[in-house]
């Protein structure tokens, strides 16, 4: 009889985890609390607007393709990948925006243009981002962190002195670069990890090899795409579904989970996945026998950001967006500080933009926007609606002097996001948006482990485990716990490498 695999969560990792399983020959069903799979990465119909309620970055895109090929399948099988050209667009003040071209030698000709002799330091800045994200692509992020055995590696060992782990990339952003616009436009794409760049280590200049080199992405649809890809995956592997389905406990007999309680029902299990909120499954799910981490242990772990998002659809085209911008007009280091160093609600936040319908004609009604608004707060804060009204407030007024055009007056949608709401529909410790930190002290062996080290049958994978937070280590944090289970409870470990 087929071994039963029970996911909590249909999220990225958490449909990644059932489809590997269950091509490998498991009976799997993917336990849902709510009504629609996909996590954070839910989709927003309303009005004729489509938005990406989590989600809105598609970089890396060989994690998809590879994830796909496991099943006989490429991404174009599934949607349509359009690369954005600009990138993006960074707002440093009014009438003083930079657009980022998808052209390397186009990027490197701006650099130049800001800072003389920056573009053969970019040049090698980018040489060893390659190097850092072959290596840590390859050799590293499929690592499941379970053992200091897995990196001591002669080669390894080595490869790990060069990633510059123990340097942040603050400090060796500036080590090539002066321009304070051209090393905040080198910091935004750590900022997906959860840290300060000063708290980031420099090993993470990978991700500008992935936002430079590898580009920025949009599948037609949305990223809900994805999920109805990797959905799709699920159902031709036999993989079953339960939504509305909330698991409320674990039920443990000698060190073994033995079924979960669904909805007041308890239901027989042989293994356990876990890719839902790995502190709830944790602290909230577990007998407290069974936890493998004290409440201690938790309060002190270093977030990432929560989010307060804004989803606008308006019945005008706003001609000085683009499918990604970013308003970086006011302090940076200030606001990372109200995030990380003393937590509370920003002064003057930064925010970030997506109008996919910039890209994607179906993402609006004719001759309108979808706008998704993100401002990224410290987690564990207090919100009612007089404070998201606030920073909507200060939004739409920066956005108007900014772009020069009238938007308030043009609104025909608008709803809110934020961290009752991630804590709600996600159980989101503290209302967490992104997961765990990618700081130094929480890398690796040093992370909530993917196994847990009181019930034989529990596995975890998702944002909280390794490798880490944002869609592509998510989707290889499934595949990395399958691979797991396959080698304690499966005879092959075929396409899994």
């Amino acid at each position: 009889m087929k071994k039963h695999v029970a996911v909590i969560g249909s999220g990225f990792a958490g449909l990644a985890g059932a489809a590997c399983l269950a091509q490998q020959g498991f009976q799997v069903t993917v336990f849902e609390k709510n009504a629609t799979i996909g996590g954070r990465a839910q989709q927003l119909i309303v009005d004729g607007f489509i938005f990406d309620k989590g989600p809105s970055w598609y970089w890396m895109p060989e994690v998809f393709e590879n994830f796909f090929q496991l099943f006989g399948h490429t991404a174009s099988d599934f949607y349509e990948l359009t690369r954005l050209n600009p990138s993006y667009r960074v707002y440093f003040g009014k009438d003083d925006f930079v657009d980022l071209p998808a052209n390397l030698d186009a990027f490197l000709h701006l650099v130049e243009s800001m800072e003389g002799g920056a573009a053969k330091k970019l040049t090698r800045f980018l040489e060893d981002a390659s190097y850092k994200y072959q290596v840590g692509m390859n050799d590293f992020v499929f690592r499941p962190g379970l053992s200091i055995l897995e990196f001591m590696e002669l080669r390894l060992a080595k490869e790990a002195f060069k990633l510059n782990l123990f340097q942040s990339i603050s400090s060796y952003i500036r080590k090539s670069f002066s321009n304070p616009k051209l090393i905040q436009i080198l910091e935004f794409p750590v900022l997906f990890l959860g840290a300060k760049p000063a708290d980031t280590p420099a090993m993470y200049s990978l991700m500008n090899y992935a936002d430079i080199a590898l580009g920025t992405w949009y599948p037609q649809g949305g990223m809900f795409e994805i999920i109805k890809a990797m959905h799709s995956i699920c159902l031709s592997q036999g993989v079953q579904f339960r939504l509305n389905a909330n698991v409320e406990s674990i039920t443990i007999e000698k060190g073994l989970a033995k079924s979960i309680t669904v909805n007041g029902i308890a239901e027989p299990v042989d293994v356990l996945l876990g890719t839902a909120d790995y502190h709830h499954i944790d602290q909230h799910l577990l007998p407290k026998t069974y936890r493998s981490y004290s409440p201690k242990y938790w309060d002190t772990r270093k977030m990432s950001p929560s989010c307060l998002l804004f989803y606008v659809g308006l019945n005008k085209k706003v001609a000085h967006l683009l499918h990604h911008t970013l308003f970086f007009d006011t302090d940076f280091n200030a606001h990372l500080g109200e995030i990380y160093d003393q937590p509370s609600w920003p002064t003057n936040p930064l925010f970030y933009v997506s109008c996919t319908s910039k890209t994607d004609d179906t993402a609006a009604p004719a001759g309108g926007e979808n706008l998704f608004i993100l401002i990224p707060v410290a987690v564990a804060l207090a919100e009612n609606a007089e404070t998201r009204t606030h920073y909507f407030d200060i939004v739409i007024q920066r956005m108007e002097a900014l772009t020069g055009e009238s938007i308030r007056s043009h609104i025909v949608y608008q709803s809110s996001y934020a961290h009752s709401d991630y804590m709600h529909d996600y159980n989101a410790f503290k209302g967490n948006a992104f997961g765990l930190a990618n700081t130094l002290r929480q890398t690796a062996l040093l992370k909530p482990s993917m196994r847990s080290s009181k019930v034989k049958n529990l596995f975890f994978a998702g944002q909280l485990t390794t490798p880490g937070p944002g869609v592509p280590p998510s989707l290889i944090s499934g595949q990395v716990a399958a691979k797991e289970i396959l080698k304690a409870y499966g005879s092959t470990l075929s396409k899994l490498a």
